[in-house]
């Protein structure tokens, strides 16, 4: 009987690809997401297999630089939505008192 993880399938996806597509350590995700980081490094390592896939990339290697340019300022942007949300519901406690 396979033991069931305690992060959702997505959650797993978008922690790997924080790590892959940010330029980020592995530890400091895993500590900002209060993942241990040989778990996350379990994660990215197969994220990495996934996109590999071992075959060849369509992709020239100035559009691969693009895809991980554009793959980093998404990940900073979802970073910057989630604060933005946290300061939001911060200052809406805040004017209830």
């Amino acid at each position: 009987m396979a033991r069931q993880s305690k992060y959702p399938e997505e959650f797993r996806r978008q922690a790997a690809a924080l790590v892959l597509d940010s330029g980020r350590t592995i530890r400091d995700v895993g500590r900002e997401l209060g993942v241990n980081h040989e778990t996350l490094r379990n994660w990215v390592d197969r994220m990495r297999q996934e996109r590999d896939g071992g075959r060849p990339s369509d992709l020239a290697a100035d559009e691969r630089a693009e895809l991980v340019r554009l793959r980093r300022q998404v990940a900073q942007l979802e970073l910057e939505k989630e604060i933005l949300k946290k300061a939001a519901v911060f200052f809406a406690r805040e004017t209830e008192r």
